[in-house]
């Protein structure tokens, strides 16, 4: 983690420290959910390995994933966790994770002891914005089959690990679709 918030080049030695001593590490299984539908977020989770997946469940009680986060990616129900209101999203394990956490009350604590937290945590929301508008552009712009490439080049290492009828749900195609897209790629 260290190494991780060194790259930034805002945060001293010392405030990098304080921040270790304020995370908690933590395991969920395979299965395990970091948030469920209902609940209030009450912590930012740093993703040291593993694979998560995000959905929600529509008016018809069917299951749309949304997002997928990989390690070295930070997690949350981000909208709760600003507004202390409960949450639509589930977050699930695809895999054994492992995870650093803080909760809301030390990151509060921390903007308030210096502005180096507050560049800190403005830099992070920023880079999370940017990924999550990158996401939407390519759901609403791009294919199906360009979606799954994407998934092909930049997270390769997962795409075993997502079931298909997640990764179906993700692409917003069936999973006798996603077949095809798969069969036609390695062709």
């Amino acid at each position: 983690m260290k190494n991780y918030l060194q790259t930034f080049g805002i945060l001293t030695e010392d405030e990098i420290d304080l921040f270790e001593s304020k995370v908690q590490k933590k395991q969920l299984k395979k299965g395990d959910f970091f948030i469920k539908e209902g609940q209030t977020s009450k912590e930012v989770a740093f993703v040291v390995s593993g694979l998560f997946r995000s959905f929600y469940y529509t008016s018809s009680e069917e299951e749309v994933t949304y997002c997928f986060t990989f390690s070295n990616s930070f997690v949350s129900a981000y909208s709760s966790f600003l507004s202390q209101t409960k949450t639509i999203e589930n977050i699930q394990a695809l895999t054994a994770i492992e995870l650093l956490t803080i909760s809301r009350e030390e990151i509060l604590l921390l903007e308030k002891s210096s502005t180096n937290w507050l560049k800190f945590f403005k830099l992070i929301t920023e880079q999370e914005y940017i990924k999550m508008e990158k996401r939407v552009f390519l759901l609403q712009k791009e294919s199906a089959e360009e979606k799954y490439k994407d998934l092909l080049i930049n997270q390769p290492e997962y795409l075993q690990a997502i079931p298909l009828n997640f990764l179906s749900s993700y692409l917003g195609i069936t999973q006798r679709h996603l077949s095809r897209i798969r069969k036609s790629i390695t062709n």
